[in-house]
């Protein structure tokens, strides 16, 4: 193999943040990790992050997008969103009240995935959700 050859796969989608795009990401990710045994921990990850980005960032407003990245190798899948910030802190895991309507995504999110990763980004955040594929013996990205 060449010294530069990579067999990690990465591919982007940039949605216009309205509520219908979160569906569109979910069908892209199940369609590029359609072989692979975590195709729904990764399609409910997209899900949650891309909602999130819409919901509680300058993504859903007027004009706004998010951008979802899926990268993939044979140890890792790797689910980033950046979202187009508008907000004054950085996307967290909260503790709920029990009758509350929202804020549980992140933790859901937090629970499926083997790790997540919050950065800054141009104004705004990356959330990376990562599934490591050492959890499925035996078992292929896609």
């Amino acid at each position: 193999m060449h010294e530069y050859t990579s067999t990690t796969r990465v591919w982007g989608l940039t949605c216009p943040g309205f509520p219908e795009e979160v569906s569109r990401a979910r069908r892209w990710t199940r369609d590029i990790l359609s072989r692979s045994p975590l195709a729904e921990d990764a399609e409910l990850i997209v899900s949650e992050l891309s909602a999130n980005a819409i919901l509680h960032t300058a993504s859903g407003r007027e004009s706004g997008s998010f951008h979802l990245a899926l990268a993939v190798s044979s140890q890792v899948i790797a689910l980033s969103i950046t979202d187009d910030g508008g907000t004054g802190s950085a996307p967290k895991v909260e503790d709920p009240e029990e009758d509350a309507v929202n804020g549980r995504g992140l933790g859901l999110v937090s629970v499926i995935a083997h790790r997540v990763v919050v950065h800054d980004s141009h104004g705004g955040h990356t959330v990376t959700a990562e599934l490591f594929m050492d959890a499925w013996p035996g078992g292929e990205p896609c």
